[in-house]
């Protein structure tokens, strides 16, 4: 089985995401004897990693962040290799998957700002080719919507500390008044609480912050990082899981779970 992630190769490396997915999954895979291979492929290297996988080299592919126009996520679908994507794949794209309820968390954290009184509110989003991120953004945006909030800045990120950077620093130029910041994955969560202290923010007092993923680091940080938590490891087992049955029953049947998601309240929200 492949572990096929659709980011630049550093990223597997220094996202822990990334690490909290493969080693579930390998867990998994070492219970049924199954060997597992690992790569990365974009957009511009999808030529690449293409053909040992279609080519009869793998017997199962487990991809991850699937995007919107990813040559390599098309090809798959049609190949008639047994597949599983985990997290909603893109609009238009039918392969089995697994996903959080991504929108639920975003709708979560919008509701403990609304109800803690913040009213200039800033977002710094994930990549918006990426359902996950999508569906974050949507959830949260909603929800202020329904509230009547309109017009909410949103900076856009990769999920890596250095956007995060920027983003803060983005939504500081735009709102110097901002009071709340909802971040699509913790690390740039934690990099938009350095950026606050470096402007003499205080954190919850000036600005709130909230997180998503509740990775490790959110418990690390000065104040610890309120955060929408995500199963990771169950996730990953259970993408692992359904993807062997599919790879041994022809006829497994479709089965696309949606795991809750919960907002985890500490110190800087």
């Amino acid at each position: 089985m492949a572990i096929v992630v659709c980011e630049p190769a550093h990223r597997l490396f220094t996202e822990p995401f990334y690490a909290r997915m493969i080693t579930a999954a390998e867990e998994v895979l070492t219970g049924h004897g199954v060997p597992l291979a690992v790569m990365t492929a974009t957009a511009a290297t999808s030529t690449i990693a293409t053909p040992p996988l279609v080519a009869g080299g793998v017997d199962g592919v487990l991809l991850i962040s699937a995007r919107d126009r990813h040559p390599l996520v098309v090809t798959l679908a049609a190949s008639g290799i047994p597949v599983r994507s985990a997290g909603r794949p893109p609009d238009g794209i039918d392969l089995p998957h697994v996903d959080m309820d991504n929108r639920d968390g975003g709708r979560q954290a919008a509701e403990h700002l609304l109800l803690g009184g913040r009213r200039s509110i800033g977002v710094i989003a994930g990549p918006p080719t990426l359902p996950a991120a999508r569906d974050r953004l949507d959830g949260f945006m909603q929800t202020l919507t329904l509230a009547g909030m309109t017009g909410v800045p949103v900076a856009y990120g990769d999920f890596s500390h250095a956007s995060g950077v920027h983003g803060m620093q983005w939504l500081l130029r735009r709102m110097p008044n901002v009071d709340a910041v909802f971040a699509a994955s913790d690390v740039m969560a934690a990099a938009a609480l350095q950026t606050l202290r470096r402007t003499g923010r205080r954190v919850p007092e000036d600005v709130a912050v909230i997180g998503f993923d509740d990775a490790p680091i959110a418990r690390r940080t000065s104040p610890a990082l309120t955060t929408v938590r995500q199963p990771v490891e169950e996730f990953s087992a259970l993408a692992t899981r359904l993807l062997l049955l599919s790879m041994s029953a022809d006829d497994a049947p479709p089965n696309n779970p949606v795991l809750p998601t919960e907002l985890v309240v500490r110190e800087s929200a």
